[in-house]
């Protein structure tokens, strides 16, 4: 699948849209910690890839996980962009001059207590990264078209706080995708209509 960019952007907020997202099983059982994370596609000229990172096996939040770069807006933070953006710099280490902003997904609420602010963008190479070793274990890339694919998509359960909780995940090889980062890509799966009548991730608004 080649995805025309001109359409993924015509596919995204232009702003993030208060009173619109997508929620997890029991999101609403909490208070909400605003976070924000970037959704870097990058320009291979092989083809488009995704850059994800796994989280280190010692985090208070989502220790080992394959997550996007991102996190918890600051008090100093202006937007959700300079929150993706400073924590992609923090984590990472990719140079924000590298990144072109094309718009955002629903926000998206988490059973873990975070509504989070997806920054869809391209990077273009070439680009150097510096992993903070306290927060990323590893830096890597899964091809779009993959993770795109309705039929990559798995349904999951798992008990969580008392209740069984249904996600998603798109394993790829060694890296199993779950959770918050595989809801977010379903969300732009739906979004660019490519479920082909499947059922939706459950925007919600108000």
């Amino acid at each position: 699948m080649t995805l025309d960019l001109e359409r993924l952007r015509a596919s995204l907020l232009p702003e993030p849209l208060a009173g619109q997202f997508v929620h997890e099983d029991g999101a609403g059982d909490l208070p909400l910690t605003p976070a924000a994370v970037l959704f870097p596609i990058v320009l291979r000229d092989e083809g488009h890839t995704v850059l994800l990172t796994q989280r280190t096996a010692h985090l208070k939040d989502h220790a080992g996980q394959i997550s996007f770069p991102g996190g918890r807006v600051e008090d100093t933070d202006l937007s959700p962009i300079h929150t993706a953006l400073r924590e992609t710099e923090e984590e990472i280490g990719l140079a924000r001059g590298r990144v072109e902003i094309l718009g955002f997904l629903p926000e998206y609420r988490t059973g873990t207590g975070f509504r989070i602010t997806p920054v869809v963008a391209l990077v273009r190479p070439p680009f150097d990264l510096q992993p903070d070793p306290f927060e990323v274990a590893e830096i890597f890339e899964v091809p779009l078209a993959f993770l795109l694919d309705p039929a990559n998509h798995q349904r999951h359960s798992l008990h969580y706080r008392g209740a069984l909780r249904n996600y998603f995940a798109m394993p790829y090889g060694e890296y199993f995708i779950w959770g918050a980062t595989a809801g977010m890509i379903r969300s732009l799966t739906e979004r660019l209509g490519l479920l082909h009548g499947t059922e939706a991730c459950g925007i919600v608004t108000s």
